[in-house]
C-alpha cells in the first residue's frame, strides 16, 4: 500500500473515529449533565438520555442515504469535510448550552454530520478489492471501537473538572481531522462510477425500496437492524445500569466502556481477519450471534462490579457480525451504488439507535424503579438477548428452506 494510500485510510479511519466519539464522549456525563440542566432523579434522566439520543439517531436515518448519494454524485472528499467542520461547531455549541433545547438542537445537527459515516464507508469501499472488503469494513469497526475508548475516556477523564470540558476538546479534534483531509484526502468517485442525484432514490424510503429489491440483501438488512437494536444497549443504558447497579462514579464508567472500545478495536481491527479466515463469513456471523447471546444473559444477573469490569472487554469477542454482514452485501452491490448502500446501512442503523434507546431506558425505569415489583437494572441485556435468538432465525431459515 503506498504512502498516500495510507493517509487516505487514516484519516478516512479518524473521520469514523470521531464520528463514533459522538456517541461515547457524552456517556459518562449524561447523567451528571441531564441532572444539571434540569434538576431531576436519575431515572428521569436516563428518560431523557433516550430522547436525546432518539433525536440524534433520526437525523442520521433521514439523512443517511442523503448524504450517501450526495457522495456518489459529487464525491466523498467534499462530503466528508464539510460534516467535520460543522461537527466541530456542534461540540462548540454543546459546551456552553445551558437549557434542554439547544442541548437537543444540537444533538439534531450532530445526528446530520455523523450521518457521513455512510461516506467513510463507501470511501473504503472505493478503495478495497472485493475480497478485502468485509476485513476493511472490519477496520471501520476498529474505528468506532477507537472512537468509543477515546469518547468515554475524554468523557470520564475530563468531566471530573466539568461536564462541559470533553465537548471542547471534541471540537479541537473534529477541527484538526478537518485540516488533515483538506490536504490528504483525494477523490475516490471516478467519472466511471459517479452518478446523477436523484430525490428518489436518496429518501429513506426510496433508497431501502432500492435495496430491497434483491431478496438476499432484503435478509441481510433486516438482519443488520436487529442485531443493532440489540447492540446499542451498551451506550443506550451502560452509564445507567452501573450506576444503579455497582454505583460507578463518571470515571469509572469512563474506564469500563473504554476498556470495551479497545477490545471491540482488537477483534474488528485485527482478530476478525483470522475468523473470517477459519470460519468464512457465514460461519463467523453464527459466532458472533451465539456469543452476543451468551454475554447478554451474564450481564442481564451480574452483581459484582468487579467482574462486571473484568467481563465487559470480553464481550467486545462478539462484535463480529457488522462487518461480515456489510462486507456480503457490499459484494452483492455495483459499484456506483456503494453510497446508496452505505447510506442505507446508515439508516438502518440509525433506525435502530432510535428505537433502542427508548425501549432499552424504559425497560430500565421500568426495573430500576424503587418501587418497582422486581429490581433488575440488567433487564433491558435480556430483551437484547431475545434479539440475538430472532436474529439467528432469519440468518438461518433460508438456509433451511434451501436444504428442504
Amino acid at each position: 500500500m503506498s504512502v498516500s494510500m495510507r493517509m487516505t485510510l487514516g484519516f478516512i479511519l479518524t473521520t469514523v473515529v470521531i464520528d463514533s466519539m459522538g456517541i461515547g464522549l457524552i456517556l459518562p456525563v449524561m447523567p451528571a449533565l441531564l441532572r444539571e440542566i434540569g434538576d431531576i432523579p436519575l431515572t428521569e434522566a436516563a428518560l431523557w438520555g433516550g430522547i436525546l439520543t432518539t433525536a440524534f439517531s433520526l437525523m442520521q436515518f433521514l439523512f443517511g442515504p442523503v448524504v450517501g448519494a450526495i457522495s456518489d454524485r459529487f464525491g466523498r472528499r467534499p462530503v466528508l469535510l464539510v460534516s467535520l467542520f460543522v461537527m466541530a461547531l456542534d461540540y462548540l455549541v454543546m459546551a456552553v448550552a445551558q437549557v434542554f433545547w439547544l442541548l437537543l438542537l444540537a444533538r439534531i445537527v450532530g445526528g446530520i454530520t455523523a450521518a457521513s459515516q455512510s461516506t467513510a464507508a463507501a470511501a473504503i469501499a472505493d478503495i478495497s478489492k472485493p475480497e478485502e472488503k468485509a476485513a476493511r469494513f472490519g477496520l471501520i469497526g476498529a474505528a468506532f471501537g477507537l472512537g468509543f475508548v477515546l469518547g468515554p475516556m475524554l468523557g470520564g477523564i475530563l468531566g471530573e473538572y466539568g461536564t462541559r470540558a470533553p465537548f471542547y476538546a471534541a471540537a479541537g479534534l473534529a477541527a484538526l481531522n478537518c485540516l488533515f483531509g483538506y490536504f490528504v484526502m483525494p477523490e475516490t468517485v471516478t467519472d466511471e462510477t459517479r452518478r446523477p442525484f436523484t430525490w428518489a432514490r436518496a429518501n429513506p424510503l426510496g433508497a431501502f425500496t432500492q435495496v430491497g429489491l434483491n431478496p438476499e440483501l432484503r435478509r441481510l438488512l433486516l438482519l443488520f437492524f436487529l442485531y443493532q437494536v440489540a447492540f446499542f444497549v451498551y451506550p443506550a443504558t451502560w452509564a445507567f445500569f452501573t450506576t444503579a447497579r455497582f454505583g460507578w462514579s463518571e470515571g469509572m464508567i469512563g474506564l469500563s466502556l473504554a476498556s470495551f472500545g479497545v477490545a471491540m478495536a482488537l477483534v474488528q481491527g485485527g482478530l476478525i481477519r483470522w475468523i473470517l479466515k477459519w470460519l468464512g463469513d457465514r460461519g463467523t456471523v453464527i459466532y458472533g450471534l451465539v456469543f452476543n447471546t451468551c454475554a447478554f444473559i451474564v450481564l442481564a444477573f451480574i452483581t459484582n462490579g468487579t467482574l462486571a469490569l473484568l467481563f465487559i472487554p470480553l464481550t467486545a469477542l462478539g462484535a463480529v457480525v457488522t462487518p461480515a454482514v456489510q462486507g456480503i452485501m457490499s459484494r452483492k452491490t455495483a459499484d456506483d451504488a456503494q453510497g446508496e448502500l452505505q447510506g442505507v446501512l446508515t439508516s438502518a442503523g440509525a433506525m435502530a439507535a432510535m428505537i433502542s434507546p427508548l425501549l432499552m431506558t424504559g425497560v430500565f425505569w421500568r426495573f430500576a424503579d424503587e418501587n418497582a415489583a422486581i429490581f433488575l437494572p440488567g433487564a433491558p441485556f435480556l430483551v437484547s438477548m431475545a434479539l440475538m435468538l430472532v436474529c439467528m432465525v432469519v440468518f438461518l431459515t433460508p438456509a433451511r428452506r434451501q436444504a428442504a
